[in-house]
């Protein structure tokens, strides 16, 4: 069924294009440019379209709320722990004033946003990350987020979903980072031996502590088209093997080639599919656990 579900045909939308004559003399934000195939098109359109553009399928950058706005079904997200913000346990020179202007730009505490839905009539409870804040990396409150919203998804009995995006563990923070990766990893755990489910859906980019610990560990590890996914960087396993690496290496769709994701997912896909698998594991009657 799983395969039937993924090999399914993709609907296209379409959208008006705009004329040369359009590009010209518009306001700023008017109108994007795509990083990947250069073609232009209307903000509101591509935005209309999930951030996906609409000539080559490329998946522009998607913050947390926006996330939460296509993702879960409206009106049902509330979020958790929201108050929780970062210390300066080593005394790093600017470090707080950093996270100050990341809370100032985006509007988030911190990297994360956790809290609890649902998608298409199934509770959950989810964690989303933002690469916008500190690149998504990973301090003591994003660790402490996150293994709490897992903690809330046991206790209520009802999935755990989360969003990856994130250029690796916060070193701002030294080893109360890395203590991050096993925190979460055994709060997934205790999930996983109390009969809960735990879906991963990996985006650009999940590198470095993130890509090693709790974003690879999912029940269903998916991923977005041309996520970045890999721990250590392109060039520094180069130089360590002396050998050149595949062009599409670190790619979603390399990852997925060689076993290590259950499947690539359009963000146009995205909701109904992760929807069909919550319905797939619902019971009649007393829950298995």
């Amino acid at each position: 069924m799983l395969k039937e579900l993924f090999n399914k045909s993709k609907k296209k939308k379409y959208a008006t294009i705009p004329s040369e004559a359009a590009k010209q003399d518009v306001p700023e934000g008017i109108m994007t440019k795509c990083p990947n195939c250069k073609k232009i098109m209307y903000t509101k359109e591509l935005q209309k379209n999930l951030k996906v553009c609409l000539h080559c399928g490329f998946h522009h950058g998607m913050s947390s709320t926006e996330r939460v706005k296509c993702f879960l079904d409206e009106g049902t997200f509330v979020e958790l722990d929201q108050d929780l913000v970062s210390v300066n346990p080593l005394g790093f020179p600017d470090y707080l004033e950093k996270v100050e202007k990341d809370r100032k730009k985006t509007g988030l505490n911190e990297a994360v946003l956790t809290g609890s839905g649902k998608v298409n009539g199934n509770e959950v409870v989810t964690a989303i990350m933002d690469s916008r804040f500190r690149m998504g990396s990973m301090g003591s409150v994003v660790g402490e987020k996150i293994t709490r919203a897992i903690e809330e998804a046991d206790r209520r009995k009802v999935p755990f979903i989360i969003f990856t995006a994130s250029g690796g563990a916060r070193m701002q923070e030294g080893v109360l980072s890395l203590m991050q990766m096993a925190k979460t990893s055994v709060a997934l755990k205790r999930l996983s031996d109390n009969g809960g489910l735990f879906i991963s859906i990996m985006t650009h980019p999940t590198t470095g502590g993130v890509s090693a610990s709790f974003a690879s560990v999912g029940d269903y590890n998916f991923a977005e088209p041309g996520a970045l996914i890999g721990f250590a960087g392109r060039r520094i396993i180069e130089q360590t093997i002396r050998e050149d690496l595949p062009e599409d290496f670190q790619t979603a769709e390399f990852l997925l080639k060689h076993g290590q994701l259950d499947g690539v997912i359009s963000r146009l896909d995205l909701k109904e599919k992760i929807g069909t698998i919550l319905d797939i594991h619902q019971w009649d009657g007393d829950l298995p656990w």
